[in-house]
């Protein structure tokens, strides 16, 4: 919980609801770390946490990662695509959400030509495997925020999203 309050600021309602649960807590710490640590910068960290979120329409992490995505940079007219369920203008978030949202839909059975267009943006293998990180990151955000639907903090408020 501390990592979680020193990242952020504060303990989001979803990491208070997850705490009931030491096992689930626990899981999500240890990969936030490896995920916010790893060769991504924050920016592209937040575009495939956004894309999952939408994704998986999970209203909190929607509101949450839009917040932060923001907050990093990341154009707005990019962050209004992935919440719209398009591709943002930049290529290399154009191909990080890309690749995120086929994982996701497709279970991780991608084909050749999934992972050959995320090659081709000029992303190592090394790069496709952490997606799965963040990814089984965001599943346990998104599943618990959807599950127990925790309040919306003010902060994100003006980052309010309905599927």
């Amino acid at each position: 919980m501390r990592q979680l309050q020193s990242a952020f600021g504060m303990i989001p309602n979803i990491a208070g609801v997850m705490a009931t649960s030491p096992v689930l807590i626990n899981s999500l710490v240890g990969l936030f770390g490896s995920v916010h640590g790893g060769s991504f910068t924050e920016a592209q960290v937040q575009v495939v946490l956004l894309t999952d979120a939408v994704t998986n329409a999970c209203t909190w992490a929607v509101a949450f990662h839009t917040a932060l995505a923001l907050k990093e940079g990341t154009d707005a007219a990019d962050v209004r695509a992935i919440r719209d369920g398009r591709l943002p203008k930049d290529s290399k978030f154009a191909a990080l959400s890309a690749l995120a949202k086929t994982m996701i839909e497709k279970r991780g059975r991608l084909n050749d030509q999934d992972v050959d267009r995320f090659l081709a943006a000029g992303f190592g293998k090394d790069q496709l495997l952490e997606v799965i990180a963040a990814v089984a990151a965001s599943t346990i955000t998104n599943y618990t925020g959807s599950i127990t639907k925790p309040a919306l903090e003010a902060p994100f408020q003006a980052q309010a999203w309905a599927a």
